[in-house]
């Protein structure tokens, strides 16, 4: 991936979530990141990736609402 790729959540059932969250984030190389674009503050998510990819992610707010959370999320290590 070359480019930053954003994936909005918003419009996608919440069941359908987080399995297309982990499978753009298994897609990435190290060094690479993608832009994830929710209705709500994703923490629960971030311990998710906390429990399941301890050290191989980061996780940077680019915006915190109130309507919106933009989150940039990157692979740190496969």
């Amino acid at each position: 991936m070359t480019e930053t790729t954003t994936l909005d959540v918003r419009e996608i059932p919440p069941p359908q979530r987080h399995p297309q969250i982990f499978g753009i984030f298994e897609s990435l190389g190290e060094g690479e990141s993608f832009e994830l674009v929710n209705d709500h503050d994703p923490k629960p998510l971030y311990y998710q990736f906390e429990a399941e990819r301890t050290g191989q992610f980061t996780w940077d707010y680019l915006e915190e609402g109130p309507e919106t959370w933009r989150v940039k999320i990157g692979r740190t290590a496969a």
